[in-house]
């Protein structure tokens, strides 16, 4: 089976259980979810989607979070890991998009990416959830684990795991695959030893 075959069939397989997937992290609109994604680096989502209704109900729009100081940002955020820098760039990523955007989310991988605390992953989960423009495939912990895992990459860099996926990934899945592996790391495949009986994937697994 090659890469691709075995991709489509993950695909297949794994639609079935997640139909259409998103980010997990609680938002009703770009500029919530560009903030979540960035405070969800090196953080889990499920602490992230604890702080975040607070936040947006403090803030509610780009032009508040603009205007609010780091210092008030950071005593609701200071649960996630490393919250003092990610309050000032999610404080300066505001003065950019109300300066140079109109205050409206950017809608290109290089407007994104040029934002503090903004790098590709953070970049493409906005483009494919919120807007449905994907230029890439979201690849975080789970990705890079499980692409390996399951033999569709011998990479270990991120960005270089993404270009081996979007070789083989149909780019009408773009927007879904790094969600499909999420979701399937954490419900069946996670880090910690675990037993695969019911793993849907189980004869696609190099590893048994």
């Amino acid at each position: 089976m090659t890469r691709e075959d075995k991709a489509k069939e993950i695909i297949k397989r794994l639609s079935k259980l997640y139909p259409k997937p998103k980010s997990a992290l609680i938002n009703k609109s770009p500029w919530e979810l560009l903030v979540a994604t960035i405070l969800s680096a090196q953080t889990t989502d499920k602490l992230v989607n604890t702080l975040t209704p607070a936040l947006f109900e403090k803030y509610p729009t780009v032009n508040d979070f603009a205007k609010a100081s780091i210092e008030d940002i950071d005593a609701m955020v200071k649960k996630v890991n490393f919250h003092s820098n990610k309050s000032k760039n999610i404080k300066a990523a505001a003065e950019i998009i109300v300066e140079k955007h109109n205050g409206q989310v950017p809608q290109s991988m290089e407007e994104l990416d040029a934002l503090p605390g903004v790098a590709r992953k953070t970049a493409n989960v906005v483009l494919n959830d919120a807007f449905g423009k994907p230029e890439g495939i979201v690849v975080d912990t789970h990705v890079i684990r499980l692409a390996n895992k399951l033999g569709l990459t011998d990479q270990k860099d991120p960005v270089k795991i993404e270009q081996d996926l979007t070789k083989i990934v149909p780019k009408d899945q773009w927007q879904y695959f790094g969600h499909y592996l999420t979701y399937f790391g954490r419900e069946y495949c996670p880090a910690r030893p675990h037993k695969c009986e019911d793993c849907p994937l189980k004869e696609l697994c190099p590893d048994k």
